[in-house]
């Protein structure tokens, strides 16, 4: 398994074989903390103009909450729950979703997440979008405190 081709496919544009690719990483990414050494990858992602790209950066920065013995996530948060404004109302619903992980095994952050997924807007997302994001949110905080 060549892990530097799978992080380079996660930008692909044929997005079927991407989305194979991050499906078979976030796997990865549950049993090992191969992927951990990359999380400045995952982070930079988040930043992308592409936001297929940042959901996918963000959903593997999430799984390596359990791994992140240097607390990177902890110090980049505010950066990476950027994405919880972001245009597409698509990504908001995969970062949440994804949220759980960083949840689940970084209980000092509860308080921040919890803080900041409240205030999320999703009322400048189409009205069929509204529902959605606020039973996304209600799944994510039966995890806080």
């Amino acid at each position: 398994m060549d892990i530097e081709l799978m992080l380079a496919e996660l930008k692909d544009k044929d997005t079927s074989k991407a989305f194979k690719n991050l499906q078979k990483l976030e796997l990865l990414s549950d049993s090992s903390d191969i992927l951990y050494p990359y999380i400045s990858v995952f982070i930079e992602m988040t930043a992308s103009e592409k936001y297929v790209i940042r959901v996918r950066g963000f959903r593997l920065l999430c799984k390596q909450a359990k791994w992140d013995s240097k607390n990177i996530i902890n110090k980049n948060l505010k950066e990476i729950l950027s994405i919880l404004e972001d245009e597409k109302p698509t990504a908001v619903r995969q970062a949440l979703n994804a949220l759980k992980d960083i949840v689940i095994h970084k209980k000092e952050l509860h308080s921040v997440i919890k803080k900041r997924v409240l205030s999320i807007n999703y009322l400048k997302y189409k009205d069929t979008m509204h529902g959605l994001i606020c039973k996304d949110i209600q799944n994510l905080l039966q995890f806080t405190d």
